[in-house]
This record gives structure tokens, C-alpha cells and sequence, in this order.
């Protein structure tokens, strides 16, 4: 796997906001943007706390990078996200144009594959880091919940 390393620690980082996500009561999902080897935006869960469906780690991450570029493509930039990307997010990573995708845990009820979703042609994906621990938080999450 290409960057493995990079990979694992930003996947990590994308964690540390799944877990803050999970600490208020929202489904514990994070997600980091990484552009010219730093981090540009974080972002976790926000759909109870904002009372808005569209608030995922994602689209928290995605509004926040474009703030901080000053510009709405996040070509060249790298989104991480404990768990694959809805179908809405997968069309908002589109429009934005990330470069690449990597995400922790599959999604295969509401994931954007099993949707029928796809990201912009020119965005590459890596799935499966940190699999374990990203699948973990969300399992013990809902088990908790019930």
C-alpha cells in the first residue's frame, strides 16, 4: 500500500475526531483533509448537535479545507475518514475534486458503493486502514446505544 505510513497516521488523527464525535453523543465518524503535507481541516459528526443530516465528519472537513485554501477544488489534497463516505458526501468529495480518498472501516449498507455512488474519475481511494479500530468505535457505539 502507498503510504502506508502517512496513512496510518493521518487515519489516526481522523480517529482522535471520530472519538469527540462519539464523546457527544453523535455517531463517532472523523474525517482529516491533508494538502501540501499538512493538515488543512478536521471534522467529525455534527448531525445531533447541528440538527442537520448534511452535517457528516465530511462535509464538516470538506467547507472547512475550502475555507482554509480560500477556494472551493481541493485538488491535490487527501480526505480521511474513519468509515466510507455516504452517497452524499461521495458527491460532495466529487464536486470538490479531492485527489484521494482513504477511509478506515467499509460502509456496505449506506457506504456510496453500495449506493450506487461514485467520486470524481480522477479521485483514487485506498480502504482498510486501521480497519479494526475504525470498525470497533462504531460497533461499540451502537451497542451501547440499544
Amino acid at each position: 500500500m502507498e503510504n502506508f505510513g502517512t496513512d496510518e497516521y493521518f487515519m489516526r488523527l481522523a480517529l482522535s475526531e471520530a472519538k469527540s464525535a462519539g464523546e457527544k453523543g453523535e455517531i463517532p465518524v472523523g474525517a482529516v483533509i491533508v494538502g501540501g503535507g499538512r493538515i488543512i481541516a478536521r471534522g467529525h459528526n455534527l448531525t445531533e448537535t447541528l440538527q442537520d443530516v448534511t452535517a457528516h465528519a465530511e462535509m464538516q472537513s470538506i467547507t472547512s479545507a475550502a475555507q482554509c485554501i480560500g477556494g472551493k477544488y481541493l485538488t491535490d489534497c487527501t480526505l480521511y475518514v474513519t468509515l466510507e463516505p455516504c452517497q452524499m458526501c461521495a458527491g460532495a468529495i466529487y464536486w470538490a475534486q479531492i485527489s484521494r480518498v482513504v477511509w478506515g472501516a467499509d460502509d456496505p449498507k449506506r457506504g456510496y458503493r453500495a449506493m450506487g455512488g461514485h467520486l470524481h474519475p480522477k479521485t483514487t481511494t485506498t480502504n482498510g486502514i486501521l480497519a479494526t479500530e475504525c470498525e470497533k468505535l462504531i460497533t461499540d457505539f451502537f451497542k451501547n446505544k440499544r
